[in-house]
């Protein structure tokens, strides 16, 4: 059930289709039917995609770890004791909806987004919840059967993107089309062994289609880059993999002028005869990647103080910051990683005051500016803004207010590119713990937002045995959710 204006408002009506559905002429394709046999027939579905896109770019800020509903967007003051949480709620702009204290600034916005209460899936657990929302598929290992990135992974939405992109009649292109920020997911986590968490990759697809990482390290293992003002120095946004890491001495570092130093330096590398041996789309990658363009785009020291500070200098607002100056750039997907470094953060088993002080004000200042940025820019009609973590929390808390993993009901906010304004999808119950309305699945997800960028999600691409396979298998998309 969608809410405009706090008033219940009659769902979009699916559009007109023909005698003859999509699935059906795309089978008849297939048996020769039409004279066409079906690599051809898929290869000319991949060659037409972003027709009549309500968005030309997404922006995906991904909350790694799962924050809680209550202490969010699904505050329910009523509760029990037990349940309601520590913080108190506060109005917005948008009639029904109540959000955390300690989100003053996207309480202040909330006329600009539509926040979906009713998200939903059974795989609790962060790698696979991770893969499932941001691919639209449930992830091949069972819940606990590992943490690491896999080659039968299925591709990102963003990987989906690049490869439509890299297959479309005017490919031709200076920036890469999938980019991910500020570290591939898991690289400043604390584990025994070097973690890369599954979901962001284009997995089966092939690694010409993964995104481009950048790479901001953190000063030591205690160290929080998230929650803490970051200077000049430390905002390099390296090419992850683009450089000899290891030949990089912080001495080194020290002596360079300036990041435009840095990145030139890689540059001139790419011309050895080493790029010989990648294969044509890892050459297309480097090319991209030392582009005048991308090097300026990478520069986040262009930005003006002010709107750097209103962001804020942690490193999620300034990768946030760095997102708006890739889809400005021609980026058409930018997914930003608030990751656990701590141990826990967004995984708040343990409040331990860090959802108060640290999670909650870093996320409000990249959040609300971000979407402030983007309709002063004229960006925000034609950019998805989703924000979301990959679970939510259980009703019942601890005694120090930490709530374990509840892949059942968490929120996710929608904004820009047609997303109605002032509005929330879907109700939950008076816990937050289960939707009364239908739940929303990962897969109706994917579905909106392919829908969003023009692309079919009946679409078909290849596998790695090169059989047609649906980019979402089951989802529809929220059609409800566009004015």
């Amino acid at each position: 059930m969608l809410e405009i204006l706090g008033q219940p408002r009659q769902t979009c009506e699916r559009p007109a289709v023909s005698a003859f559905s999509r699935r059906q002429v795309l089978q008849a394709g297939g048996a020769g039917l039409l004279g066409l046999n079906l690599p051809k027939l898929l290869a000319a579905e991949a060659a037409a995609p972003f027709q009549n896109a309500r968005a030309k770019n997404v922006v995906f800020l991904f909350l790694f770890g799962g924050p809680a509903q209550h202490e969010t967007f699904d505050m329910k003051p009523e509760a029990a004791d037990t349940i309601r949480g520590p913080f108190k709620p506060i109005a917005s702009r948008t009639p029904g909806l109540l959000i955390s204290e300690h989100l003053p600034k996207t309480a202040a916005v909330s006329d600009r987004f539509t926040v979906i209460r009713t998200m939903s899936h059974d795989f609790n657990d962060h790698s696979g919840g991770g893969h499932y929302i941001q691919t639209g598929h449930r992830w091949h290992l069972p819940i606990g059967g590992g943490f690491n990135v896999t080659p039968k992974d299925w591709p990102s939405m963003g990987s989906v993107v690049e490869y439509l992109t890299q297959h479309h009649p005017d490919a031709v292109r200076d920036m890469p089309s999938y980019v991910v920020v500020p570290n591939f997911l898991g690289r400043l986590q604390e584990y025994r062994v070097q973690l890369r968490r599954p979901g962001e990759t284009a997995g089966w697809l092939g690694r010409g289609f993964d995104p481009v990482n950048t790479r901001i390290d953190k000063r030591d293992a205690k160290d929080n880059p998230y929650w803490r003002d970051m200077t000049d120095d430390e905002l390099t946004f390296q090419i992850e993999g683009l450089v000899n890491h290891e030949a990089v001495t912080l001495d080194r570092v020290s002596r360079r002028s300036s990041l435009l130093d840095q990145f030139d330096e890689s540059r001139r590398a790419l011309t050895s005869a080493s790029i010989a041996a990648y294969d044509r789309f890892q050459q297309r990658a480097f090319d991209l990647v030392a582009s005048e363009r991308t090097r300026q785009a990478l520069d986040i020291s262009q930005e003006p103080a002010k709107l750097r500070d209103a962001y804020g200098r942690h490193l999620f607002g300034q990768s946030t910051l760095m997102a708006r100056r890739l889809i400005e750039a021609g980026t058409r997907f930018v997914t930003v990683h608030y990751d656990c470094v701590d141990g826990y953060s967004w995984d708040s088993h343990s409040h331990s005051n860090d959802v108060r002080d640290h999670l909650l004000p870093t996320l409000d200042s990249a959040l609300s500016t971000l979407l402030i940025d983007l309709e002063d820019r004229g960006l925000l009609d034609e950019t998805l803004v989703v924000c979301m973590g990959e679970m939510g929390r259980t009703p019942k808390a601890n005694g120090s207010w930490g709530r374990n993993h509840w892949s059942t009901l968490f929120p996710a906010v929608l904004a820009g590119a047609g997303i109605r304004r002032r509005a929330l999808y879907g109700e939950t119950d008076q816990d937050a713990a289960y939707a009364i309305t239908p739940p929303t699945r990962p897969e109706d997800l994917a579905a909106t937002i392919y829908h969003a960028l023009g692309v079919d999600p009946e679409l078909r691409i290849p596998d790695a045995t090169g059989r047609p396979t649906h980019i979402v298998d089951g989802g529809s998309p929220l059609l409800e959710l566009f004015g």
